[in-house]
């Protein structure tokens, strides 16, 4: 076959896991369709879904405190953490589905059942995490979370955060003993191992995607450079979707439609504090949040988590923001300045006059020393040691910057946003957490705003997949109950793994 031209159903930019949920949804859904996908890397999963760059998985809002922001008025709004425990149990029917179905080997590899802890010291703080705590427990999403102030009782839930710790100020936590941990990186991988073995799909690691434009018909033309060859590709396809991560940013721009103007990124790099001493790691048995310093964006939520990666428990703290003008961890330094068109300029300067803040917390998180993390560390770990623990810098992210009615214009985004053109012929993820945790709602998304021919079509199967597909499990307790239990059973989530 001539590889230097090819004509296909679907082009898929980028081995994360958005990109392989989305040809895993469209494989089921339409096996004949050719799907063919690009990564500039020679393997799966390396940048944002890395086991070791998304470093605070499992999001379900069981502890992430900025997920109910306190109003105004004193009351939290919850529906953000509801929305998104709900996103998390979509992804756990499939993830599920495919477990039956065999396309995924030994879930415990990718999924391990982790209590997820809030933790908070100060009164302000406890009172909020008393209002967040009468908020969600009586929601059936978060049945049975426990609160306690008692610092006898949060020592049998975090001892290794109790040890030594000073009880001159009040302290409270809640727990939730059904949370996650999750390894996107190896889920990632099984998606795509699998996805190779099918006859329509074809994965092109060692392939980087230069350009990308429309041609009168619609469909898309996408120039590629085979990396192991040194030679320039064309392909087509009737519809495309980005998925690279930080890079979807630069690649959206090259596409031309109206929807990539008057957006840009800001790229933030995450660093954290990495500890593999088994007798350290073994006295810590959850993932625990705190609150964000006052004043600090929300990106700054300083957590625990016990980690399982490479066959190893670990434990991993932080985040410390770094930075560095790349959009990738393997990006150009030239990444941010070739991102300033004259279509974003006044959004980006715009976005720099707004957050100053931000911009003057990354200057002190950069002068940062090993003591000064340590530092921090031990408001949550009293008696750390120095030499347990090791610097670790984790993904790039990409924080998306637009304009908006609410936030008028340069508005600095802290999530994820899907883009697609007018024609619904292609599409791009832009932004970042929590983006792997809900990744089968985003590409839901996808199908439903790219693809609404086919729905009623698809509705069937995607119920098989997704048993929930089209109900809400806020509203139907029952049945939140139903695939909660179903898909604890087939992921291996009745018992805590040790």
């Amino acid at each position: 076959m001539n590889h230097n031209h090819t004509s296909t159903d679907v082009i898929l930019i980028g081995a994360g896991i958005v990109s392989a949920t989305l040809a895993t949804l469209l494989n089921k859904l339409q096996p004949e369709w050719n799907i063919t996908l690009f990564e500039k890397l020679d393997s799966a999963g390396q940048e944002s879904s890395n086991e070791w760059n998304n470093a605070g998985t499992g999001h379900a809002a069981l502890c992430e405190l900025n997920y109910t922001p306190e109003q105004s008025d004193g009351s939290l709004n919850i529906s953000r953490a509801v929305e998104i425990n709900e996103q998390f149990q979509v992804s756990r029917q499939l993830w599920s589905y495919l477990v039956e179905r065999g396309d995924l080997q030994n879930p415990e590899e990718f999924i391990r059942p982790l209590p997820h802890v809030s933790f908070v010291y100060g009164e302000d703080h406890v009172e909020f995490l008393k209002k967040r705590f009468d908020a969600l427990a009586n929601n059936p999403q978060f049945q049975g979370m426990e609160f306690s102030d008692n610092p006898e009782k949060i020592k049998e839930w975090i001892p290794l955060m109790m040890e030594g710790r000073s009880s001159a100020e009040p302290i409270a936590a809640t727990k939730v003993d059904h949370g996650t941990d999750v390894n996107f990186g190896e889920l990632t991988r099984q998606m795509l191992n699998n996805l190779e073995q099918q006859d329509n799909v074809e994965i092109r690691y060692n392939h980087a995607v230069d350009d990308m434009k429309q041609r009168e018909d619609g469909s898309w033309e996408v120039k590629v450079q085979n990396l192991e060859k040194g030679t320039l590709e064309e392909h087509t396809s009737s519809f495309a979707f980005i998925g690279a991560g930080g890079n979807a940013l630069p690649l959206l721009q090259k596409t031309g439609i109206p929807e990539s103007k008057h957006i840009g990124g800001f790229p933030i790099s995450g660093q954290f504090l990495v500890c593999d001493n088994p007798e350290v790691v073994e006295q810590h048995h959850s993932k625990v949040y705190g609150k964000e310093p006052t004043g600090t964006p929300p990106m700054t939520v300083p957590h625990l988590d016990r980690r399982h990666i490479e066959g190893k428990n670990t434990l991993l703290y932080g985040p410390f923001a770094g930075f560095t003008p790349k959009f990738l961890k393997t990006g150009s330094p030239m990444d941010l300045f070739g991102s300033v068109k004259p279509t974003n300029v006044l959004t980006m300067l715009a976005a720099g006059a707004k957050n100053t803040s931000l911009l003057k917390y990354l200057a002190q998180q950069l002068t940062m020393s090993k003591e000064d993390r340590m530092e921090e560390l031990r408001n949550f770990v009293p008696n750390a040691s120095n030499e347990d623990w090791d610097l670790l810098v984790a993904g790039q992210r990409v924080q998306l910057i637009e304009d908006t009615d609410e936030g008028g214009r340069g508005a600095l985004q802290f999530g994820t946003k899907l883009i697609h053109a007018e024609d619904r012929s292609m599409a791009a993820l832009l932004g970042e957490s929590p983006g792997a945790s809900v990744s089968v709602s985003i590409m839901l998304e996808v199908l439903h705003k790219c693809f609404p021919e086919y729905q009623k079509a698809w509705e069937p199967k995607l119920k098989k997949i997704i048993p929930s597909y089209g109900e809400s499990l806020e509203d139907h307790p029952e049945l939140l109950e139903r695939v909660h239990d179903s898909t604890s059973r087939t992921l291996g989530l009745m018992e805590p793994v040790r």
